[in-house]
């Protein structure tokens, strides 16, 4: 039960991080590109890839803790469904390069960070 708590928890604050940052960033940049999205999922996968090197890799990270982060904060953190809104709707309004432009930008820098999160780890605990 106290894992579920937890799990909550983490949830809230996943959402909450989402909200702030991704708000944050859509005011500095402006309504033309969802830049807050973007900078959103890059985060969370860099932020998956590193706790899931560091967390199968070693006992720096126990299962449960794990489990807590990765599915609590950044399952409410990443915003894939957003992504995918956004995108349809430059579809729906005709804006075929932006909506080409979203979906390569977050699969390139999304991998892309999962990959520097993954070598992160490695640099930090080891594993393959």
């Amino acid at each position: 039960m106290k894992d579920i708590l937890f799990l909550a928890l983490a949830g809230s604050l996943g959402a909450l991080s989402r909200y702030g940052l991704s708000g944050a960033t859509q005011r500095l940049s402006g309504a033309g590109f969802p830049f807050g999205t973007l900078l959103v999922n890059v985060l969370g996968c860099l932020m998956i890839g590193f706790i899931m090197q560091v967390g199968l890799n070693t006992d720096i990270i126990p299962r449960s803790l794990r489990t807590i982060i990765t599915i609590g904060f950044l399952g409410a953190f990443t915003t894939f469904s957003t992504f995918s809104y956004e995108t349809v709707s430059f579809m729906q309004d005709g804006a075929w390069l932006q909506a080409s432009l979203n979906i390569l930008a977050n699969l390139i820098l999304c991998i892309g960070a999962t990959i520097i999160g993954m070598a992160c780890g490695r640099l930090v605990a080891g594993g393959a």
